[in-house]
């Protein structure tokens, strides 16, 4: 079986950072909404939100520096 490269080409780079963006835009949108909600249910629902995006984040971030 042959093994796969260690390498990333340009069309995967280009979706990881699309991912990337969307997610970011997500965690920072989550970040900002949930200061702004007064019920404190959906200000929890949104923090964790936030928290399931910045993960997903990290490990985009993780995958482009090759620490995986």
């Amino acid at each position: 079986m042959k093994q796969v490269p260690n390498i990333i080409s340009t069309k995967d780079l280009s979706y990881l950072e699309d991912m990337f963006n969307w997610h970011f835009t997500l965690c920072k949108k989550a970040y900002m909404y949930k200061e702004e909600v007064e019920n404190e249910n959906i200000s929890k629902f949104i923090n964790e939100v936030h928290k399931k995006h910045k993960k997903i984040c990290e490990k985009i971030l993780t995958i482009l520096g090759g620490t995986e």
